[in-house]
C-alpha cells in the first residue's frame, strides 16, 4: 500500500564522522520519513518550498520547464523502495500523442523526485515497506528551521 506524503521540512543529522547531513523529511502515515540528501539539494528542494527566485533555472527548474515545452507533465513520485540503506523512487509522467495519453516511469533519486514533485505541486507517495522500514516518530525528529 502506498501513503500519500507532504515534505514538512528540511533537518540536519549528525554523520558518523560528526559532520552535519542534511535530510528531507516526509511526513506519512502518521511518521516521518528522513531522508538523507546533499546540501545542494537540500537548498535546490528549499528554493522550491519558499518559492524564492532564482536569478538563472536551476536543473530541476529546467528539466519540469523541457518536460511542459515538450507536451509532458509530471504526474507524481513514489519512494518506493529501500535496500542497504538506499531509497529508491519513481517518477511518473505523461504526455498526450494524438489525444492518447502515454504514461513513463523514471527511475530517480528520491531527493530529485521531490525537488521536481514541490515545484509541480504533484503527489509524492511512500511505500508501506519504506516507512516500516525506516519511518520515525514525529518526536523523534527535530526539524531545522528550513521548514515550510
Amino acid at each position: 500500500m502506498e501513503h500519500e506524503a507532504e515534505v514538512v521540512g528540511l533537518g540536519v543529522g549528525v554523520g558518523d564522522d560528526g559532520s552535519n547531513v542534511p535530510a528531507v523529511v516526509l511526513s506519512a502515515r502518521d511518521e516521518y520519513l528522513p531522508i538523507v540528501i546533499t546540501a545542494d539539494q537540500a537548498r535546490a528542494i528549499q528554493l522550491a518550498l519558499s518559492g524564492e527566485p532564482f536569478e538563472r533555472p536551476l536543473t530541476h527548474d529546467l528539466l519540469v520547464e523541457m518536460v511542459t515545452e515538450f507536451g509532458g507533465a509530471l504526474d507524481g513520485v513514489r519512494v518506493d523502495d529501500l535496500a542497504d540503506g538506499t531509497f529508491y523512487a519513481k517518477v511518473d509522467a505523461e504526455r498526450y500523442e494524438a489525444g492518447q495519453p502515454e504514461r513513463f516511469v523514471f527511475d530517480s533519486r528520491p531527493s530529485d523526485a521531490v525537488a521536481l514533485a514541490v515545484r509541480v505541486d504533484c503527489p509524492i507517495v511512500v511505500s508501506d515497506d519504506v516507512l516500516d522500514a525506516a519511518g520515525q516518530d514525529a518526536d523523534d525528529i527535530e526539524l531545522d528551521g528550513l521548514e515550510d
